[in-house]
């Protein structure tokens, strides 16, 4: 007897809700034809469903993104690192309480070496005809980050090591879901040949077709949906019920453009938008002047985010990007939604330690002229270009660089306070060796907010 299985899964949808309603209404669909066949669905999120860039998001902290999963009836998520480390402890640890799926990541725990209460790290679910199908999940190993948020990530390949010999002995089919990105799934595959499907997501790589890798007990099936929800993928398996084996499986990528739009799309996509928005309608402060934002020029905005960031971290001196800035402040009322639609990126203050010479260097390079037109996509960066670096206690005197107004010293230590994006990127070799000090959980924006109560408050 053969039993087919149905899997469909997404991944990093980065809270793109102008694409929700499509896979939402494919997903019921497809769920629905399958299951009128007698044909077993799973469906699962591969985690970075959650974005603090869209206002919903931002102003449920995630959770409106949980209740759009269960309206499609997910079997199970894993995390990852947009949900992990741009939310508070507080907000992850109850981020999933009314969620109706199971949230399976074996690689996350406390401090206190326990697991948090809302994971496990595998789960088996047993089919109509009996196939036990077993389920793993790990996310992306920031662990320093985790650890100042106050969590304990654990290696995720060693901890995949462990799911599988459980699983391999408790389970017919193992399947891992992966927010690690494409080079260490293709890793994983060689690693632990009992796995037999790894569906990822993190590095939003696209596979057409899957991507089967051979290993030491034939091969491991990749499934990858990009990202954005722009795609939703789908694996079919077809099992030999009585030697409780994979006889065939293939993947495919769904469109989402292609798919049939829902009636009033347009209508909800911007009832996500409009709903965030109200949210986020709650007054901060009154200026009394617009505040401008140039990106190729000077302008005041950028230099107020410099100069509170360098207070925020308590530095010697800071380097920013006008380009994080998306727009300005209109004189009058400024609100949350205002502040989140200038500075829509999960960023954090970030404070590196340089020796004077280094940070010379890192100056000298930020004037090179390629930068400020340069288009940046990642790291955090929801913006499109670089713009203008701006300074905070750096002036340059007679070719002198000044910092607080004193000639730099090489062979003197300075702090610099910045963003974390520097840090991830190849930004400037100099910051990769130095001691950094990231502040979290509070981004760019929440310093923002903190300078202008502090200078426009009565």
């Amino acid at each position: 007897m053969i039993e087919t299985i149905h899997i469909y899964h997404t991944n990093d949808i980065h809270s793109h809700f102008e694409n929700w309603p499509r896979i939402r209404d494919f997903l019921l669909h497809q769920k629905k034809i399958n299951e009128e066949n007698g044909e077993e669905v799973f469906l699962f999120d591969i985690g970075d469903h959650v974005d603090r860039w869209h206002p919903l998001t931002e102003s449920t902290v995630g959770k409106q993104n949980i209740q759009l999963l269960n309206e499609v009836g997910y079997t199970a998520v894993t995390i990852g690192n947009n949900e992990g480390i741009t939310l508070p402890y507080n907000d992850l640890d109850t981020l999933y309480t009314e969620a109706e799926f199971d949230v399976i990541l074996a690689n996350l725990y406390n401090q206190q070496n326990e697991r948090p209460s809302w994971t496990i790290p595998y789960q088996i679910y047993q089919t109509e005809k009996g196939i036990k199908v077993g389920i793993t999940g790990v996310t992306a190993n920031f662990k320093k980050l985790y650890s100042i948020l106050g969590w304990d990530l654990k290696d995720p390949i060693e901890e995949i090591q462990r799911q599988v010999e459980r699983l391999k002995k408790e389970s017919d089919i193992i399947i891992l879901l992966s927010h690690l990105g494409i080079h260490d799934d293709e890793k994983i595959a060689k690693l632990y040949p009992e796995i037999d499907i790894i569906l990822g997501g993190h590095t939003h790589h696209i596979l057409e077709n899957g991507r089967l890798i051979t290993n030491a007990l034939g091969t491991t099936l990749l499934g990858a949906a990009g990202k954005h929800g722009k795609f939703v993928g789908h694996v079919q398996l077809k099992i030999d019920v009585e030697k409780k084996e994979i006889k065939n499986k293939k993947a495919q990528l769904y469109k989402i453009e292609n798919l049939p739009a829902p009636i009033n799309e347009t209508i909800e996509i911007e009832k996500f938008y409009e709903d965030g928005r109200k949210l986020l309608f709650q007054e901060v402060v009154t200026i009394p002047e617009p505040l401008s934002v140039e990106w190729f020029q000077d302008s005041i905005l950028p230099h107020i985010l410099c100069e509170a960031i360098q207070e925020w971290c308590s530095a010697d001196c800071a380097m920013i990007n006008a380009g994080l800035l998306l727009d300005h402040l209109e004189k009058g009322i400024v609100t949350k939604y205002e502040i989140h639609k200038i500075l829509p990126h999960p960023i954090n203050p970030c404070m590196i330690k340089l020796s004077g010479a280094e940070l010379k260097s890192v100056l000298q390079q930020s004037f090179d002229p390629k930068w400020p037109p340069l288009e940046l996509k990642g790291l955090g960066f929801r913006g499109t270009i670089l713009g203008n670096f701006v300074y905070n206690n750096i002036s340059i005197r007679k070719n002198d660089l000044l910092i607080n107004g004193m000639k730099l010293e090489e062979d003197k230590m300075y702090t610099l306070g910045t963003v974390d994006m520097y840090t991830f990127g190849h930004f400037f070799p100099e910051f990769n060796s130095a001691e950094k000090q990231y502040f979290m959980p509070e981004f760019i924006r929440d310093v923002m907010e903190w300078k202008l109560k502090k200078l426009y408050s009565n």
